[in-house]
Protein backbone atom coordinates (compact mmCIF):
# COMPACT_ATOMS: atom_id res chain seq x y z
CA UNK A 1 0.00 0.00 0.00
CA UNK A 2 1.18 3.47 -0.58
CA UNK A 3 1.25 6.39 1.53
CA UNK A 4 -1.01 8.19 -0.27
CA UNK A 5 -3.70 5.43 -0.20
CA UNK A 6 -3.04 5.05 3.65
CA UNK A 7 -3.24 8.69 3.90
CA UNK A 8 -6.66 9.04 2.17
CA UNK A 9 -7.90 5.85 4.64
CA UNK A 10 -6.24 7.73 7.41
CA UNK A 11 -8.64 11.05 6.07
CA UNK A 12 -11.87 9.10 6.05
CA UNK A 13 -11.56 7.94 9.58
CA UNK A 14 -10.76 11.56 10.65
CA UNK A 15 -13.59 12.92 8.68
CA UNK A 16 -16.43 9.97 10.22
CA UNK A 17 -14.81 10.62 13.77
CA UNK A 18 -15.23 13.83 13.72
CA UNK A 19 -18.96 13.93 12.33
CA UNK A 20 -19.37 11.59 15.55
CA UNK A 21 -18.02 13.84 17.86
CA UNK A 22 -20.10 16.78 16.58
CA UNK A 23 -22.76 15.00 16.63
CA UNK A 24 -22.18 13.88 20.41
CA UNK A 25 -21.33 17.60 21.44
CA UNK A 26 -24.15 18.54 19.48
CA UNK A 27 -26.71 16.25 21.60
CA UNK A 28 -24.65 16.65 25.22
CA UNK A 29 -25.18 20.55 25.04
CA UNK A 30 -29.05 19.94 24.70
CA UNK A 31 -29.03 17.24 27.42
CA UNK A 32 -27.08 19.57 29.81
CA UNK A 33 -29.33 22.78 28.48
CA UNK A 34 -32.43 20.56 29.80
CA UNK A 35 -30.72 19.96 33.23
CA UNK A 36 -31.08 23.43 34.14
CA UNK A 37 -34.59 23.02 35.24
CA UNK A 38 -35.00 23.05 38.84
CA UNK A 39 -31.30 23.70 40.01
CA UNK A 40 -29.49 25.74 42.39
CA UNK A 41 -27.53 28.92 40.69
CA UNK A 42 -24.00 27.07 40.84
CA UNK A 43 -25.29 24.30 39.70
CA UNK A 44 -26.36 26.33 36.52
CA UNK A 45 -23.24 27.89 36.51
CA UNK A 46 -21.25 24.66 36.54
CA UNK A 47 -24.35 23.44 33.56
CA UNK A 48 -23.50 26.73 31.43
CA UNK A 49 -19.76 26.44 30.91
CA UNK A 50 -19.82 22.54 30.45
CA UNK A 51 -22.50 23.62 27.50
CA UNK A 52 -20.10 26.04 26.39
CA UNK A 53 -17.26 23.74 26.44
CA UNK A 54 -18.99 21.49 24.47
CA UNK A 55 -19.95 24.21 21.74
CA UNK A 56 -16.03 24.81 21.06
CA UNK A 57 -15.38 21.17 20.93
CA UNK A 58 -18.33 21.26 18.22
CA UNK A 59 -16.80 24.09 16.72
CA UNK A 60 -13.13 22.18 16.30
CA UNK A 61 -15.17 18.80 15.31
CA UNK A 62 -16.94 20.62 12.11
CA UNK A 63 -13.18 22.33 11.49
CA UNK A 64 -11.73 19.04 10.96
CA UNK A 65 -14.97 17.74 9.21
CA UNK A 66 -14.51 20.76 6.48
CA UNK A 67 -10.88 20.12 6.14
CA UNK A 68 -10.84 16.56 5.82
CA UNK A 69 -14.14 16.75 3.71
CA UNK A 70 -11.98 18.77 1.34
CA UNK A 71 -9.13 16.59 1.75
CA UNK A 72 -11.64 13.49 0.49
CA UNK A 73 -12.37 15.64 -2.41
CA UNK A 74 -9.33 14.82 -4.06
CA UNK A 75 -9.05 10.88 -3.42
CA UNK A 76 -12.53 10.19 -4.59
CA UNK A 77 -11.59 10.81 -8.06
CA UNK A 78 -11.62 7.44 -9.72
CA UNK A 79 -14.22 5.67 -11.39
CA UNK A 80 -14.11 2.52 -9.02
CA UNK A 81 -18.02 1.73 -10.00
CA UNK A 82 -18.30 2.21 -13.98
CA UNK A 83 -18.63 5.08 -15.37
CA UNK A 84 -22.68 5.55 -15.17
CA UNK A 85 -22.80 4.43 -11.24
CA UNK A 86 -19.84 6.66 -10.36
CA UNK A 87 -22.42 9.70 -11.81
CA UNK A 88 -25.35 8.59 -9.80
CA UNK A 89 -23.18 8.21 -6.59
CA UNK A 90 -21.09 11.99 -7.74
CA UNK A 91 -25.04 13.33 -7.68
CA UNK A 92 -25.67 11.25 -4.40
CA UNK A 93 -23.01 12.70 -2.58
CA UNK A 94 -23.48 16.48 -3.15
CA UNK A 95 -27.16 16.01 -2.36
CA UNK A 96 -25.91 14.31 1.00
CA UNK A 97 -23.36 17.32 1.78
CA UNK A 98 -26.38 19.86 0.92
CA UNK A 99 -28.74 18.10 3.24
CA UNK A 100 -25.79 17.84 6.27
CA UNK A 101 -25.00 21.10 5.21
CA UNK A 102 -28.35 22.26 6.24
CA UNK A 103 -28.48 20.14 9.10
CA UNK A 104 -25.61 21.73 10.55
CA UNK A 105 -26.28 25.43 10.05
CA UNK A 106 -29.39 24.51 11.56
CA UNK A 107 -28.03 22.62 14.25
CA UNK A 108 -25.76 25.36 15.52
CA UNK A 109 -28.89 28.11 15.28
CA UNK A 110 -30.70 25.72 17.44
CA UNK A 111 -28.03 25.25 20.05
CA UNK A 112 -26.33 28.83 20.11
CA UNK A 113 -29.32 30.34 21.77
CA UNK A 114 -29.44 27.51 24.77
CA UNK A 115 -25.40 28.24 25.02
CA UNK A 116 -24.96 31.92 25.14
CA UNK A 117 -28.50 32.78 27.13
Amino acid sequence: MTLRKAAAILNGFAHDFAAGIWLATVAAIVMIHRMHDGQAVEIIAVLNRLERTFFWYSIAAMVVIMATGAGRTFTYVDNWYGPDAEKVRRRMLVIKHVILFSVFIASYLFVYGMVFH
